[in-house]
C-alpha cells in the first residue's frame, strides 16, 4: 500500500490542509468543555446572566468556527481522495494494457474487474477517512487528557490508564482483521468470477439444463464470502462495545473521583462536569476511530491487492533497442524466394501447463500468399497464428517476421503491420463507423465501405437508416453472429497492414458469403493472408494449407497434395463433406 502513495504527488498540500483544518476543529471542540465550567462555576454560581450569554455566544462562536474548518476539511479530503485513486485507476489500467496474454491468463479477468472496481472504492474511501479522522481523533484523545490534566492532574490519572488499555484493544483487532479483510476480498473475487460466466453463458446454461447446478455452486461461493464476512465482522463488532464498556467505566470512576474531591472543596462541580465532558469526548472519537481503524484496514488490503497487479511485469514487452517494422522496404529489397514469416522448430508452452502447446514447427509463408491453417480442436492453430504478432513468446525454437527476429521489433509497430481478427467477434458501443475506425483512424467514407465491401457487409449496413452511423450496442448484441463476423473482418481491411490473419472469422457465415470472402482475400496479393478454419471447403482455394494436430506440423502443402500424403487432412476433408477417393482425389 505505501507505493501507492507515489500517486499523491501533486496534492500532497491539501493532503496536509484537511487534517489542519481538523486540528483547528478539534481546537474548537476541546475549548467547549472550559466554557462550560466557566458557565456553572461562575455565571450561575454568581447569578451574573451577562456573563451567562456571553459564554454562550462564546460557544456558538467556537460552533460555527468548528463548522466552517469541518466543511473544509472534508472539501480538501474528498479532493484529494477522488483524484488520488483516480490516478490509481488510470495507472492500473494503463498497466493492464501492458500485460501480455500469459499474464491475464494467470490473474483471471475477474480478479482485475474486481480490483479495477471494488477495490479501489475501498480505498478511496479509506483515503477519505484517514485525511479527516486519523489525526482528529488522536488529537481529541490526548488533547482531551491534557485538557483534564490542566484541571486537575489526580482526576487525569484516569484518562492516562485507560489511552493505553483502548490502544492495545484497537491494534490487536486491528492486526487481526487485516488479513481477514484480504480472504472476504479473494471470495468476493470468485462470486464475481461465477457471476460473470453465469452472466455471460446464460444461453448455453439453459440449453444445456445447467441452471440448478450454477445455482448451486453460487449459492456455495456465497456461503463461502457470508462466512468470511460473519467472521471479519464478528472480530469488528468487538470494536465498539469493548471500547463503551472501557470509557464507561472510566467515567464511573471519574464521577466516583471527582464527588469525593467536590466533597473535600478540591474540585467545583463545573470542574467535575468539565472532565465528564472530556471523557465523553474521548468516548465519541474512540467509536470513530474504531470504525476508522475497521475501514483503513479494509482500505489497505485492497491497496495491497492493486500494488499487487502493479508488480507484476509484463513478459513480452519491445527490447530497448526495439526496430520498427518496414514490411514496404522488406517486400522492395527481398529475394524471391524470403519468407515474411519463418517458423524455425517453434515451440510454445503456456504458464503452468504441463505440456507444450506447439512442437518443434517448422515452416516458412511467402510474401503475398493466401495460407490457410486447418486442424481439430485444440490442435494449437489459434496458439500458432497468436505468435506472428507476439501476443505470446515461443518457448523454444525461432520465429522471424520481415527478415527479423520477432522479438526485437517495437510491439506497436509490428501490430501495426500484422492485423489479427479473432475468433470471438468483439465490437464496442458506438457506431459502425467508429467501429470501423479502430483500425484506421483516418479512414474517409470510401475506405470504409470498400472494406465493408470486401468483407460481404456492405449490403446490410447500406439497409440500416443510419448508414455507418447505424449505433451498435456493448459487444453488437443487435447484429446477428454473422453480421458482427463481417463488420470485424471489415474493421481489418480498414487497416494497411501486410499480413491479415483471419482466426476462424467465417465460422458464422452461410456458404454463399463466405465464398465471396474467400475471394476476396485470394485477390488481396499485397498483402500475405493466414486464414484459420476447421471446414476444409472453406480452405481449397488457398495457396497452401498448414494442418496441425497435437501441436505438431502433420501437412503443408496444396489441397490436391495434402489429400494424397496427409491422413489428418483426408479425415477433416472428409469430415467436412468433400468427396474422397481412396488414392486420395476429390
Amino acid at each position: 500500500m505505501r507505493k501507492l502513495l507515489r500517486y499523491m504527488d501533486g496534492y500532497r498540500l491539501r493532503a496536509v490542509a484537511a487534517p489542519l483544518f481538523k486540528f483547528f476543529e478539534a481546537v474548537m471542540e476541546l475549548l467547549v468543555p472550559l466554557i462550560v465550567a466557566s458557565i456553572i462555576d461562575t455565571g450561575i454560581a454568581q447569578g451574573d446572566h451577562g456573563y451567562i450569554v456571553r459564554r454562550v455566544l462564546l460557544m456558538v462562536l467556537f460552533g460555527v468556527a468548528g463548522l466552517a474548518f469541518a466543511v473544509t476539511a472534508q472539501y480538501f479530503s474528498a479532493k484529494v481522495a477522488v483524484s488520488f485513486t483516480g490516478r490509481i485507476r488510470r495507472a492500473l489500467f494503463k498497466h493492464l494494457g501492458t500485460l501480455s496474454y500469459t499474464e491475464i491468463d494467470t490473474i483471471g479477468t475477474d480478479t482485475l474487474i474486481t480490483r479495477l472496481t471494488g477495490d479501489m472504492n475501498q480505498i478511496q474511501n479509506g483515503v477519505n477517512l484517514t485525511l479527516r479522522l486519523l489525526m482528529r481523533s488522536p488529537f481529541i484523545v490526548l488533547g482531551a487528557t491534557v485538557m483534564a490534566y490542566t484541571v486537575d492532574h489526580r482526576a487525569a490519572l484516569v484518562f492516562a490508564g485507560l489511552i493505553p488499555i483502548l490502544a492495545i484493544v484497537i491494534f490487536a483487532i486491528m492486526l487481526i482483521s487485516i488479513p481477514l479483510y484480504r480472504r472476504v476480498q479473494e471470495r468476493l473475487d470468485r462470486v464475481v468470477g461465477a457471476l460473470r460466466r453465469n452472466l455471460a453463458g446464460v444461453r448455453v446454461l439453459r440449453a444445456f439444463n445447467k441452471e440448478a447446478a450454477e445455482r448451486k455452486d453460487f449459492g456455495e461461493r456465497t456461503d463461502e464470502l457470508e462466512h468470511e464476512q460473519r467472521t471479519v465482522g464478528g472480530v469488528s463488532a468487538l470494536l465498539n462495545p469493548l471500547t463503551y464498556c472501557l470509557v464507561n467505566l472510566a467515567i464511573l470512576l471519574l464521577v466516583y473521583t471527582g464527588a469525593l474531591r467536590v466533597e473535600a472543596g478540591i474540585l467545583t462541580q463545573g470542574a467535575v462536569i468539565a472532565l465528564y465532558n472530556y471523557m465523553s469526548q474521548i468516548l465519541v472519537e474512540l467509536v470513530k476511530l474504531a470504525n476508522l481503524i475497521i475501514n483503513i484496514t479494509r482500505a489497505v488490503a485492497c491497496g495491497n491487492r492493486v500494488q499487487s497487479i502493479f508488480e507484476i511485469a509484463p513478459s513480452v514487452v519491445s527490447p530497448e533497442d526495439a526496430i520498427p517494422v518496414d514490411a514496404d522496404g522488406f517486400a522492395d529489397a527481398s529475394l524471391e524466394n524470403a519468407p515474411v514469416v519463418s517458423f524455425r522448430d517453434v515451440s510454445l508452452r503456456y504458464a503452468k501447463a504441463s505440456s507444450e502447446m506447439l512442437s518443434h514447427i517448422s515452416c516458412d509463408i511467402f510474401p503475398g500468399e493466401y495460407v490457410g491453417v486447418i486442424g481439430g480442436t485444440g490442435s494449437g492453430k489459434t496458439s500458432l497464428v497468436q505468435l506472428i504478432p507476439r501476443f505470446y513468446d515461443i518457448t523454444d525454437g525461432s520465429l522471424t517476421v520481415f527478415g527479423h527476429n520477432v522479438g526485437e521489433y517495437d510491439l506497436d509497430s509490428l501490430r501495426h503491420a500484422v492485423r489479427v481478427v479473432p475468433q470471438k467477434a468483439v465490437l464496442f458501443a458506438g457506431t459502425i463507423r467508429s467501429n470501423l475506425l479502430f483500425g484506421n483512424p483516418n479512414a474517409t467514407d470510401e475506405e470504409l465501405w470498400f472494406a465493408l465491401e470486401k468483407s460481404c457487409a456492405a449490403d446490410f449496413v447500406r439497409a440500416l437508416p443510419e448508414g455507418l452511423d447505424a449505433p451498435v450496442s456493448k459487444g453488437g448484441s443487435n447484429f446477428s453472429g454473422g453480421q458482427r463476423q463481417r463488420l470485424t473482418i471489415a474493421r481489418a481491411f480498414v487497416t494497411d497492414a501486410r499480413i491479415l490473419i483471419l482466426d476462424d472469422s467465417g465460422s458464422a457465415l452461410d456458404y454463399a458469403t463466405e465464398q465471396k470472402l474467400r475471394r476476396a482475400l485470394r485477390e488481396e496479393r499485397d498483402r500475405t493472408v493466414l486464414y484459420v478454419s476447421q471446414r476444409a471447403g472453406a480452405l481449397t482455394g488457398c495457396d497452401r494449407i498448414l494442418v496441425l494436430e497435437d501441436g505438431e506440423l502433420v501437412g503443408n502443402g496444396t489441397h490436391d497434395e495434402l489429400l494424397s500424403t496427409c491422413p489428418v487432412y483426408r479425415e477433416i476433408a472428409a469430415a467436412s463433406g468433400l468427396a474422397v477417393a481412396e488414392g486420395g482425389a476429390v
